[in-house]
């Protein structure tokens, strides 16, 4: 089924009285690409750039399109916005903060309220168990708080590919450090990135590194290192299971220290035995080495690895699948994801030039392809607090803070992402099980919390805990716009800021009138726009105005439309 009849079958949504039919300085960089960048599917965008463009982008590659950015990239050419988004920020953020004190808990390590814990001896399984949530809010809070870079973006796509679980790794400090390497390699280099995690104490704890030796080598990051990380279980993928069990001969000897938190060799633990490979591999041999040579073993077995063209075709269909649908045909295959494989090879596995012919590529902007993909509970949640730009808790109170990032956080877990936690190795279904794919989002559970989450903000009273509270305020959004008191172009702004397909003028109509101005007549909407916009400190003004605005945006935030990106 068509994602957007499949959307549109599910969700059922209150009804109107009358039912709708359905400045950056330039660089010296930057250049414009060349007009074929590689293969005819990537074909340089040349079409309009305006409105509808710039969010299309900024969906796909941010948490919901604020109208800061909308506005910042609308002044740019298209590839100068491709740059910019493609821009790391300069300086890693602050790590988490100890958040989980109270007047009967404190950290039992010492770590003081508000500063934080990634550096901490570890203490028991009570604290690990706070520091964990604290990570979690933290990182919700990264995703809100992000500039218009696709940093956030990159950092949960790696998350989803070297796929790790808090649960079974048992320790925050460690979950962290594995979120700051994601982090730091986003838009970097898959290889060394591929290397690093290899050995990451995390990821030695997640997949059971930490106990391979010698006498009793564990395949588990042997597989998933060759069937889930870096070749897959394509046609062309033909490595054996004889290449599993001599790959992990060749990870035998790594642990990690809880004590130092971070990973280390030990020789003693190591297979020195030579390795040797199927002809998959052209019958290649990891030559044994000893003593501290033995760690070098890695290196050969991720170079032998990335000497396989396979590699850079799955990473690119995983990147499509992420960023652009999850169909891949024939003639995406052929004139996509194998010119992006080769890109990707002839740049030595960095990510950012892949990235940069795909987003200015016209299949990027195809019509099948803007509106083509349904948010992610992450993207969802985030995504809706941005672009109506919710004011939470600042740095001041770190409690109220985390807690509200908590909330966020939770909510989307409840709607079947929870952040740092996915269901396995695979990372979440919606991005390789099929034939859902992204349908499995939407379901009789998850969609009536989506809708309850947008209702809740754009009520009079939003989410309130303690002191804080989280709402929309529509007349703040509203007056963004070009020209809030005419409710044609309002509704229209609105319609072309929140959805990623448009609706007709006639379902526009039946919305103003029936949601805004309440009568057949634009002036009645006009009229107490302009009373409110005189005298603001008039309590029936304001309440006339937020009160039609407040069932315009709920009606809009709960329809099919909205859950597309």
């Amino acid at each position: 089924m068509d994602r957007r009849d499949f959307l549109r079958s599910t969700i059922q949504p209150a009804q109107p009285k009358s039912k709708p039919e359905a400045t950056i300085p330039r660089s010296a960089s930057r250049a414009k690409p060349s007009a074929r960048v590689s293969g005819d599917g990537l074909a340089l965008y040349t079409g309009p750039w305006g409105t509808d463009q710039v969010i299309h982008l900024l969906r796909r590659t941010t948490f919901g399109a604020t109208k800061r950015d909308v506005d910042l990239l609308k002044g740019e050419l298209p590839w100068d916005a491709v740059h910019i988004l493609l821009t790391a920020p300069s300086e890693a953020p602050e790590p988490p903060l100890n958040n989980y004190y109270n007047a009967t808990y404190q950290d039992p390590t010492g770590v003081q309220p508000g500063t934080t814990w990634v550096t901490a001896p570890y203490g028991d399984g009570t604290v690990d168990s706070r520091r964990t949530t604290s990570f979690k809010s933290w990182w919700t809070g990264q995703m809100l708080n992000q500039s218009a870079s696709i940093q956030e973006k990159m950092t949960l796509f790696w998350h989803n590919h070297f796929a790790t679980a808090t649960q079974t790794v048992g320790d925050a400090r460690y979950v962290y450090q594995h979120n700051a390497l994601l982090r730091s390699y986003a838009l970097g280099n898959f290889k060394e990135l591929t290397k690093k995690v290899t050995v990451d104490p995390a990821m030695l704890r997640y997949l059971n590194g930490y106990v391979s030796t010698k006498t009793a080598p564990d395949e588990n990051y042997a597989r998933e290192l060759q069937e889930l990380f870096t070749l897959g279980k394509g046609p062309d993928s033909n490595y054996t299971e004889d290449d599993v069990k001599a790959a992990a001969r060749v990870l035998t000897g790594w642990r990690d220290s809880r004590t130092n938190i971070n990973t280390y060799f030990d020789a003693t633990r190591h297979d020195t035995t030579n390795k040797q490979f199927s002809s998959f591999y052209n019958d290649q041999v990891i030559q044994g080495r000893t003593g501290a040579a033995g760690a070098r073993e890695v290196d050969d077995l991720v170079d032998m690895i990335f000497a396989q063209p396979e590699v850079a075709k799955f990473l690119c269909r995983r990147l499509y699948r992420w960023f652009v649908h999850y169909t891949i045909d024939e003639g995406v295959e052929e004139n996509v994801i194998t010119p992006l494989a080769d890109i990707l090879r002839n740049n030595d596995y960095e990510i950012r030039p892949v990235l940069f012919a795909l987003f200015n590529s016209a299949h990027f902007f195809a019509a099948d392809n803007v509106g083509g993909a349904i948010k992610n509970p992450i993207d969802y949640c985030v995504g809706l607090c941005r672009q109506f730009d919710v004011v939470f808790p600042g740095g001041n109170s770190v409690p109220d803070q985390y807690r509200m990032w908590d909330y966020l956080r939770f909510r989307a877990a409840s709607m079947q992402m929870n952040l740092a936690d996915p269901p396995n190795v695979a990372g979440w279904p919606a991005y390789w099980q099929e034939p859902g794919y992204y349908e499995i989002w939407i379901n009789s559970d998850t969609l009536p919390k989506r809708v309850r989450l947008a209702d809740t903000l754009i009520s009079t009273t939003g989410y309130r805990n303690g002191n804080v509270t989280l709402i929309i305020d529509p007349l703040k959004f509203v007056a963004q716009f070009s020209n809030p008191g005419d409710p044609n172009l309002l509704v229209s702004d609105l319609i072309a800021y929140l959805f990623a397909i448009s609706v007709s003028d006639e379902q526009k109509d039946v919305l103003k009138k029936t949601l805004l101005s309440g009568q057949t007549n634009d002036y009645y909407w006009t009229n107490a726009w302009v009373a409110y916009q005189t005298n603001p400190g008039d309590a029936m003004n304001r309440n006339i105005v937020r009160s039609r605005l407040q069932s315009l945006l709920k009606y809009l935030l709960d329809i099919a439309e909205y859950q597309l990106c």
